[in-house]
């Protein structure tokens, strides 16, 4: 390995700041404190301030918050528009932000800036309900499904192609962008490439029952607390922890062409590493590459975890491969990336 944190010690910027916060009590959380918890992390996490970690958003791309009216509810949406984008309509990402309980699309403005520039396309951030007592993990995954829809339904008026749709997220939108893969699919709903980063893919008994968690669970940026709080919101009592488990998907074939991106110190490495193979198992291809020496939640903190700049470039060349011309996806073993990468 030749990155800089190949040695498998959590990069010393992540260190330094969870030595300066101190994390709530996440199995006694109430109603109440989670929603003051989130408040003050969602202001931060999308500050001008807080982009010296977060990172700075690419020049020649314009960023608005819209609001999408659907029958039920209206979602805001976080729309990455590049200035100069060519004739014709683009193509879509759709991607899905991180956190669960905690998070907001502007944390990730960095790479979806960088997407919608580079490749170019039109990337729609979906603004989903955060997981409470009353919003579990089905109602995220209703928003993210149901935006799609709206946006394909509306393709001429967001100047997007619906023939060259991808669909993206980290962690928990990891999770989600898998199961809004799977729900296209049977909707016949034509998308060209899933980009699943840190996916956690397993919210059922077995949750903590991989060697990652086991070597990881008390990771700065995702610990099993935290991830126990996360699957008792997720799942309620007497539902189906399966149906929301892309990991036992009956059917994972046919799906779209899959990168599965693990950073190597993330308690559910595992999960993603598991999801790539059955993946592969089902017939779809998937690739898993993986970033030694970067935590959970890597992608959306390239100020603190210098892999989240080579990460970047990978998924923007599996994005530009599969939505600028249709190409014969292949495999392969997994990769380990280094940390230098064009910028």
């Amino acid at each position: 390995m030749n990155d800089a944190t190949g040695d498998g010690r959590m990069p010393r910027g992540i260190v330094w700041v969870s030595r300066l916060q101190k994390d709530p009590d996440w199995l006694n959380m109430t109603a109440e404190e989670l929603v003051t918890f989130r408040e003050a992390a969602n202001r931060k996490a999308g500050s001008r301030l807080f982009r010296v970690v977060t990172g700075l958003p690419a020049r020649g791309v314009t960023i608005r918050w819209e609001d999408v009216t659907l029958p039920d509810r209206v979602l805001r949406i976080r729309v990455y528009r590049p200035k100069r984008g060519g004739p014709g309509a683009l193509p879509l990402v759709l991607h899905v932000h991180g956190g669960g309980f905690v998070g907001t699309a502007a944390q990730c403005d960095w790479a979806n800036s960088h997407f919608a520039a580079r490749l170019p396309a039109v990337v729609v951030s979906v603004e989903h309900r955060l997981l409470a007592p009353d919003v579990p993990l089905t109602a995220v995954v209703d928003d993210g499904w149901d935006v799609l829809r709206h946006l394909v339904r509306n393709a001429a008026d967001f100047g997007i192609d619906p023939a060259r749709i991808a669909i993206a997220g980290e962690s928990t939108g990891g999770l989600v962008s898998a199961l809004v893969a799977v729900r296209a699919k049977a909707a016949a709903l034509p998308v060209r490439a899933q980009v699943l980063v840190n996916p956690a893919t397993d919210l059922t008994d077995t949750m903590l029952d991989y060697p990652s968690f086991e070597k990881y669970g008390n990771s700065p940026t995702l610990t099993v607390d935290k991830m126990r709080l996360f699957h008792r919101l997720a799942v309620p009592a007497d539902s189906d922890a399966r149906a929301v488990s892309p990991l036992y998907a009956d059917d994972l074939g046919g799906l779209p062409p899959a990168l599965v991106v693990i950073p190597t110190l993330d308690p559910i490495a595992d999960q993603g590493r598991r999801y790539a193979e059955r993946l592969l198992e089902s017939g779809t291809p998937a690739r898993r590459t993986e970033y030694p020496g970067a935590p959970h939640a890597f992608l959306a903190l390239p100020g603190l975890v210098p892999q989240a700049k080579s990460a970047r470039a990978e998924i923007l060349a599996f994005l530009r491969e599969h939505l600028t011309h249709i190409a014969s996806a292949t495999t392969g073993p997994p990769v380990s990336r280094a940390s230098a990468a064009a910028g």
